[in-house]
């Protein structure tokens, strides 16, 4: 993200509550379940998912306007449906690279370390993550994070050789 390939994340929505030091606009927009669905009504997501009960994620039409207006290409870090959603509606305009930990049990004990969901939290994201591990083949390239340096650089071949086309 650092380098210059004019890109830059979109933003999501979300109904969950903020972690830690999250903060409205930054790392999500935190709206009620009310201003979410009110939203979906009004048909401005490019895609959005109940992803847990009650708990809605979803990318604003807006916040693709936002980038584009910059120049920028957009990037985004959505689960699997998302993904599948976002490469469906954008088709070959859309790289869809699914990002994996080298084990389950490697993701469990990172989920650990961040302190930030209850165990029974933690419990519901390893078997979403089981399920979508095994959906991964859908996506045009995977990438397993074991190494952060190694996985970053793969990345930015792909990347490369996408913009470049």
């Amino acid at each position: 993200m650092k380098k210059d390939y004019g890109l830059e994340f979109s933003i999501s929505a979300t109904t969950r509550l903020p972690r830690g030091a999250e903060k409205n606009g930054v790392e999500y927009y935190f709206l009620t379940v009310k201003d979410f669905e009110k939203k979906i009504e009004h048909n401005e997501f490019v895609e959005f998912e109940q992803v847990y009960e009650g708990r809605y994620y979803g990318t604003l039409k807006t916040e693709l306007d936002r980038i584009w207006n910059k120049g920028n290409n957009v990037v985004f870090d959505v689960d699997i449906v998302g993904g599948v959603n976002l490469k469906e509606k954008f088709k070959e305009n859309a790289l869809a690279i699914f990002i994996m930990p080298p084990s389950i049990e490697e993701l469990r004990k990172r989920l650990l370390g961040r302190g930030t969901d209850s165990l029974d939290e933690i419990a519901i994201r390893i078997a979403k993550a089981e399920k979508e591990i095994s959906m991964s083949h859908i996506f045009d390239y995977k990438i397993v994070n074991d190494n952060l340096e190694k996985a970053i650089e793969q990345i930015e071949q792909i990347l490369k050789s996408f913009l470049l086309k």
